[in-house]
């Protein structure tokens, strides 16, 4: 279970992130919604401490991301909107690499790689330098590094940006299999297909605060309105914010 009480950051006189409390549970699939510079990419960041907060505190399973972040991290599997692979290393060797700093080790470590790369279809690619991969290669890749360690939390930061039809439905599925094993997946996203297809909850942010959350259905009903677009824009509109930078 991820859970956010109050997070706060700030760059410099702009709030990237004001009061965000948020929880994603476990067995569910939690969107982040918002317009660019909403503070999506900020809120993920603390709570896979990359970034610490200004306020507030986060908790992966009960664990202070601030006072242990090593105890956070390894509860959770985190797909950074950069890839952020070695170019040097095949993809086999990122994977594996990633694995020993969680502590896998022989013939665990070999028996993990070889499912991870049959599930998310690795196999053609999978002993090739990830130099010159394309998008959906590496995010394949950066997605088997997120799961090597088998977490019990996901987090990803819009996982199907710039992928083809076929590479995005393979996500979409694999996301709805971790979810239905029990693990609590947090995911942003721009595309409402996409949440429609997958989120079981949903935080809508704008200007680094939370302008609507709830079940898809509750927030139809809430909004008095049936396409969740429609629900999205009139957060949005209400909230008075719109693009920015942050």
């Amino acid at each position: 279970m991820i859970r956010a009480y109050g997070l706060t950051k700030r760059f410099g006189p702009v709030t990237a992130a004001s009061g965000i409390s948020l929880t994603a549970v476990n067995g569910r699939i939690t969107g982040l919604l918002g317009p660019n510079g909403a503070g999506k990419s900020t809120t993920l960041r603390m709570l896979y401490t990359a970034l610490t907060p200004d306020a507030g505190e986060a908790r992966i399973d009960g664990i202070d991301v601030v006072k242990d972040p090593l105890g956070a991290r390894a509860r959770l599997g985190v797909l950074p909107h950069d890839a952020g692979l070695y170019p040097q290393l095949t993809a086999r060797e990122n994977v594996a690499y990633y694995g020993r700093l969680c502590g896998l080790a022989g013939r665990k470590l070999a028996h993990r790689l070889d499912e991870l790369t049959e599930l998310l279809g690795m196999a053609e690619f999978q002993h090739r330098r990830t130099q010159g991969f394309s998008h959906g290669q590496r995010t394949r890749v950066a997605l088997a590094r997120a799961l090597v360690h088998r977490p019990a939390n996901l987090i990803l930061d819009e996982p199907t940006t710039g992928l083809d039809v076929m590479a995005v439905r393979a996500v979409r599925t694999l996301l709805r299999h971790l979810s239905d094993q029990g693990i609590c997946v947090l995911f942003s996203s721009h595309v409402m297909q996409e949440v429609e297809a997958l989120c079981d909850e949903l935080v809508i942010i704008a200007g680094g605060q939370i302008a609507a959350a709830g079940t898809p259905d509750a927030l139809r009903a809430a909004s008095g309105k049936n396409d969740l677009e429609d629900v999205f824009v009139q957060a949005i509109e209400a909230s008075g914010s719109g693009d920015g930078d942050a």
